[in-house]
This record gives structure tokens, C-alpha cells and sequence, in this order.
């Protein structure tokens, strides 16, 4: 294995990378600890319940599975792109099922595993870059061709709309992204990449005056009221003028405006524990909003992990996260403008985009940039299929350098 790993006809092992991920594991452990410690939630729970122990398990089957396929040149991986997209288009399919997936929160996304929750969205995304790089990584002026690009279209549509089924849209939209920059750095033409930019834009614009101005009676298809809610929070729209009948009583204005403060409760306190964290922060494990429970004890651990870093570790500690990140970008561009191949450099741009976007929404909604799309922060948010499948796509960031050839 060692011949495997430093050969030298052969590039080695991205040390760089390799120091960033375990920095980023470093924050995970010690932030869910945090997070989770004083949570009533897990008081109770044996060790072996406990997230803390859990995340160290999902670290481990995480870096198995990255080596396992370090040690497979992508090239090989490649061929079973379609027989692993498909599997996934599959299980997208049975996660749906009643009595198959599992229902929490109104969404039906997981397989109960007992010890942990399968996300299938999650191992898909992977499915679908290794399916999108090998599809793409045809010669440059078949791309010409609207059939192939039509094709493209299609690989991406169909997880896309079977994740949204679910539904999650902020998964769904985790497709997108990628898509167009493996298109683009593919050489499909400009002129038809822009139309699918304007088209997007134009298709949100519409979707949103949809949500917000259609009446609900002329609504053939409905968008999910939490859905909804959290886009009005975002945009700050009253929900006096979508819940509030002309006519409404005192106390129906009431529980409509008692309905609103509940739903922004969770990005205000994500924003109070993130600007309160100073320059150096409270103190591991000393954050008052955390602490207390100002900020949810059933997100601060997974979607809202930054807040608690921001709270507890403050600018410095929230600005070492990001340097680790913007490490780990940086060397997933690095790789993939050395790759000698399509392959290599579409996976590698596919890899980076996608995990770049996860971060941006994932910080963005604890910041009010973005809204709450439930988007889990990369090795930081407590999550195993999350936190496995990150593991998975930086170990074939990794496989493109090690497993380097001409074309």
C-alpha cells in the first residue's frame, strides 16, 4: 500500500489537503462536544449514543472509505459511474416509500439504520458527479451536439426532482452548481450555458411571485408551508398578509404574529450567538446562547454548528475555519488544473464546486445571507451520511493526484 501511495512515478499524497480535513475533524469533535454536552436531549443517552462518539465513528468509516478508493485509480472508478448513479435513482425512489423511508419532520429523506439515518441525497450527489464527469469527459465538440447537452440536462434533473420530491429542496439545489461548471469547464457553449443561467434566474423569479402573490385557491401545486415560512423569514414578509384574513380578529392577528416569531427564532439566535462570539470568543463550552438554549438544542449541533464555533471560538476561531476551507478549495483547484485528463479535471471541478456550496449556504444561513435550507457544514455538522460521503469526495480529490496519467 505504501508503494501504492508514494510511489515515484506517481504524485504523492496532498499533505496540505490532508492537514486542512484534519484541522476541520479537529473543529467537529470539539464543537458537537460542546454543543451537545449540556443538551438534555443526550444527558441521558449511553456513550455509545452519544454524537461525540458517534462523529468519531462516521471520522473513521469516513477515512476508510477515502482510502479504499485512493487505492482504485479513478479511471476504474469511472466505469461504474452509471451502475452507482442508477443505484442511487433507485434508492431516491424506495426513500419515498411509506414504511421504506423514514418520515421526521414532515420529509421523508432516510433509511433507519438503527444506529445511524441513511441520507440517500447524500451518497447521490457523489453518484451524480462521478456519472456527470464521465459523461462529460467525451471529446469537446460533441458538446456541440443538443442531444448530448440535452442528456446533461437530464442526468441532473432526474436526483434533482426526486430529492425536491422528498422534500429537500436545499439538497436539490446542491446539484446545480457543480452541473454547470463541469458544463462549462467542459466546453459547452457559452451561449448555452447562459441561457440556462437566465433561465434558472427566471424560473426563481417566477417561483417566488408564485409563493408570495398567487392566491392559494389558484395554486395547482403547492410549495411546502415550512418551506414557505422560512422563504417569508428570509425576505422579512409579514405573515399578517399571507395568514391574516381582511377580517381577522385580535386574537387570530395573535397567533399569526406569535407563528412568525417562532419561525425566525432559530436565524435570530443564530446571528445573536455569532455576533456575540467578539474577537476570541467565550470559551470552549462557555457560549451563553448554546448553554442556555437560546439556540435550539436540536440544530446547534448540526445545522447551526458555526454559530456555536462563532459564539465560543469568536472571529479568530470562525476565520480559522474558513481558512481551513478556503485550503481545501484552493487545493481542489490546484489538483484540478493539473490533472492531465477530462476526467480528472471535470471530477476535481465537480468535487470543489459542490463542496464550496455546501459552505457558502451552510454560513450564509447562520448569517442571514441565505435562508434556512438545512444544508449540513462539511465534516463540521454532526451527521454520519453527511460526514462519510465529504470524506468520500475529498478522497477522490485525492485519487485524481495520485492516480495522475496522460491522456
Amino acid at each position: 500500500m505504501n508503494d501504492a501511495f508514494n510511489s515515484p512515478s506517481r504524485p504523492r499524497l496532498n499533505w496540505v489537503l490532508m492537514a486542512a480535513l484534519v484541522g476541520l475533524m479537529v473543529f467537529g469533535l470539539a464543537f458537537v462536544l460542546s454543543a451537545t454536552r449540556v443538551n438534555e436531549l443526550f444527558s441521558e443517552a449511553a456513550w455509545y449514543k452519544q454524537p461525540f462518539f458517534k462523529m468519531i465513528v462516521f471520522y473513521v468509516i469516513g477515512i476508510g472509505v477515502a482510502v479504499v478508493v485512493c487505492l482504485k485509480d479513478y479511471h476504474q472508478l469511472a466505469r461504474y459511474a452509471f451502475i452507482g448513479y442508477w443505484g442511487c435513482i433507485v434508492m431516491l425512489m424506495f426513500v419515498l416509500v411509506p414504511g421504506i423511508g423514514a418520515a421526521r419532520y414532515g420529509a421523508r429523506r432516510w433509511f433507519d439504520m438503527g444506529f445511524f439515518q441513511f441520507q440517500p441525497s447524500e451518497l447521490a450527489k457523489i453518484a451524480f458527479l462521478l456519472a456527470m464527469a464521465q459523461f462529460l469527459s467525451r471529446p469537446r465538440n460533441e458538446l456541440n451536439n443538443p442531444d448530448t447537452l440535452l442528456k446533461a440536462i437530464g442526468l441532473t434533473a432526474l436526483p434533482f426532482g426526486l430529492i425536491l420530491l422528498e422534500p429537500d429542496l436545499g439538497s436539490s439545489l446542491m446539484l446545480l452548481p457543480p452541473a454547470l461548471a463541469m458544463l462549462y469547464v467542459a466546453g459547452a457553449p457559452a451561449g448555452y450555458l447562459k441561457k440556462m443561467v437566465g433561465g434558472l434566474m427566471c424560473f426563481i423569479a417566477v417561483s417566488l411571485l408564485y409563493v408570495f402573490f398567487v392566491p392559494q385557491a389558484w395554486k395547482p401545486v403547492q410549495l411546502p408551508d415550512y418551506q414557505k415560512r422560512r422563504l417569508m423569514v428570509y425576505f422579512g414578509v409579514d405573515y399578517q398578509t399571507q395568514y391574516a384574513k381582511p377580517n381577522a380578529t385580535p386574537a387570530e392577528l395573535r397567533r399569526v404574529n406569535a407563528m412568525q416569531r417562532r419561525d425566525s427564532y432559530n436565524v435570530a439566535q443564530a446571528m445573536i450567538s455569532v455576533g456575540s462570539g467578539g474577537l476570541s470568543g467565550k470559551g470552549w463550552a462557555q457560549g451563553i446562547q448554546n448553554a442556555h438554549g437560546y439556540l435550539p438544542r436540536g440544530v446547534s449541533h448540526n445545522d447551526f454548528i458555526f454559530s456555536v464555533i462563532a459564539e465560543e471560538s469568536g472571529f479568530i476561531g470562525s476565520a480559522l475555519v474558513v481558512i481551513l476551507y478556503t485550503t481545501v478549495f484552493i487545493t481542489g483547484i490546484r489538483i484540478a488544473g493539473q490533472a492531465r485528463d477530462r476526467l480528472g479535471r471535470l471530477l476535481a471541478v465537480g468535487v470543489v464546486v459542490m463542496l464550496f456550496g455546501h459552505v457558502f449556504i451552510n454560513i450564509g444561513m447562520n448569517i442571514r445571507l441565505v435562508p434556512v435550507t438545512g444544508v449540513p457544514l462539511p465534516l463540521l455538522s454532526y451527521g454520519g451520511t453527511s460526514i462519510v460521503c465529504s470524506l468520500l469526495a475529498l478522497g477522490l480529490l485525492q485519487n485524481i493526484q495520485l492516480h495522475q496519467r496522460s491522456i
